[in-house]
């Protein structure tokens, strides 16, 4: 049992990390004051690379959140006992980072004041509308869902509950996989593979994080997890990073197939400078080869092992995205196949960017905006998972 001296250690680092946490969600909204008074001149963009490193940040926090629901599904949707224990932290994790990561994307747009326009005006022809509610609808069915599981008396509504998050945590993660998908004006997306790909990568990274927040959590409060689970959730997460490494590779071999897209594939897999690095070294190697040996190897399967790869998971994650996102956006668009386009714009020409201090502050006051929420909620309400003597089902 913890001594009083030990309490007030705690208190005081748990005072230190919130504060610590506020400093960089307010030096990120300092950095949205800058970009919005000086103009997106004093950051990387540019009129051809316009989506950059805080929608890299944004686009992660989106599919995160909605693949961690995952741990909930298991447990309320398919009757797992240790996932279900589960469900409440994961639950709440899905609205911290979708809370942070739509802050990023706003304020990254510009002009979050009219935020209300795109709130109360809607074209349907539009993905960015199909998002507004789709977002917006996962923030209420989440809400509800905690609700049917810490309220005893909505205990009867809970399977109802999650299995509506279960289902619309699966169109939430193709809308914004279509977001890419219905854009033809960057040849790197216009895929249909694009949607079923962002819902398996969102199992891996959602999982990754989980395991990164729930074993702080008992770190903390100086417990440690039962063996048998921890295999259990570690094998769970070679499997997810299995399947999206199959779905990205199925994505660039599909895309390679089509002559009018050799070159692109060339571009980002092979001659593209950065962004071949970060892919093989930063994707393949880090975010999948390197986790798959220190989650199956004999004799790795510890706690600070599952750590590290689900730590490297999720910094493979950001390059992944990093390529797909900025590297998809420096590629020009072959407007007229056959024929070299000259023109002082610049067209047909490759996309220089250089990220800068600014977007990098907004992407991590993000974060910070989900860890606040995260340290705050599982400091005033009881989210730490409740374990039972584990039986192998």
């Amino acid at each position: 049992m913890p001594t009083p001296a030990s309490l007030r250690t705690k208190n005081r680092l748990y005072y230190l990390l919130l504060a610590a946490g506020g400093l960089v969600a307010g030096v990120g909204l300092y950095a949205v004051h800058l970009m919005e008074s000086h103009g997106h001149i004093i950051t990387g963009m540019n009129n051809q690379i316009v989506w950059g490193i805080p929608h890299v940040f944004a686009i992660f926090l989106i599919v995160a959140a909605s693949g961690v629901l995952n741990v909930a599904s298991i447990g309320s949707v398919f009757g797992k006992a240790i996932y279900k224990a589960r469900a409440p932290l994961a639950s709440l994790l899905s609205i911290a980072m979708l809370a942070g990561g739509l802050a990023v994307l706003m304020l990254d747009l510009g002009r979050p004041d009219r935020v209300m326009v795109a709130a109360t005006n809607y074209n349907l022809t539009s993905v960015f509308a199909w998002n507004v509610l789709l977002y917006s609808g996962m923030f209420a069915l989440v809400l509800v869902y905690l609700w049917t599981m810490m309220e005893q008396r909505m205990n009867p509504w809970n399977k109802t509950a999650g299995l509506a998050v279960f289902a619309w945590r699966f169109i939430l993660t193709t809308g914004t996989g279509l977001i890419f998908a219905f854009l033809t004006a960057r040849q790197a997306y216009g895929s249909a593979l694009l949607p079923p790909m962002f819902i398996v990568l969102s199992f891996a990274w959602g999982l990754a994080v989980f395991h990164l927040v729930q074993t702080s959590i008992y770190a903390w409060n100086e417990k440690e997890l039962d063996p048998a689970i921890l295999n259990r959730k570690k094998n769970l997460l070679g499997v997810f990073v299995m399947g999206s490494l199959y779905m990205v590779a199925t994505y660039h071999l599909t895309n390679a197939y089509f002559a009018h897209r050799m070159d692109f594939e060339r571009f980002i897999l092979l001659d593209g400078g950065v962004y071949p690095a970060l892919f093989w070294w930063g994707y393949v190697l880090l975010g999948n080869v390197l986790p798959l040996l220190l989650i199956y190897l004999p004799g790795l399967g510890k706690t600070r092992c599952v750590m590290a790869s689900s730590l490297m998971v999720v910094l493979g994650a950001f390059a992944l995205l990093y390529v797909f996102i900025i590297g998809g956006q420096a590629y020009p668009l072959d407007i007229f196949p056959g024929f070299e386009t000259v023109s002082s714009f610049g067209d047909g020409q490759i996309g220089s960017y250089q990220p800068s201090v600014y977007e990098f502050l907004l992407g991590l006051g993000g974060l910070a905006i989900a860890f606040i929420i995260t340290t705050v909620s599982v400091r005033v309400l009881n989210f730490m998972p409740q374990d039972k003597p584990y039986i192998a089902d």
